[in-house]
């Protein structure tokens, strides 16, 4: 997208206009090239930002899953052991035989 653009702050804050008798207010052409210039640079940052948070949300999706699926696993594996302790503790140590 930036190879698009025609003109970047340098470019706008070096651009001088031909005087001539009935032209522009040169201050008021200033300013508003002032803002001009700052909004490119708000623009400017804001794609950068949006391509840094692009990149990172590529990257955190080619990621291997985390081992959820093991952790899952375990907490299963606990569940039932709990289970098992607590049916030894009510019913008795006869029923888990």
């Amino acid at each position: 997208m930036m190879e698009k653009t025609q003109l970047n702050t340098k470019e706008i804050l070096d651009k001088d206009f031909k005087v001539s008798i009935r032209g522009y207010n040169q201050e008021e052409v200033d300013e508003f090239l002032d803002i001009i210039i700052q909004d490119y640079e708000t623009f400017q940052q804001e794609i950068e930002r949006l391509k840094n948070e692009n990149e990172r949300l590529r990257k955190q999706m080619n990621q291997p899953k985390s081992n959820s699926s093991q952790s899952a696993g375990q907490v299963n594996y606990d569940i039932l052991k709990r289970l098992s302790n607590l049916e030894k503790a009510v019913f008795g140590k006869r029923f888990a035989d």
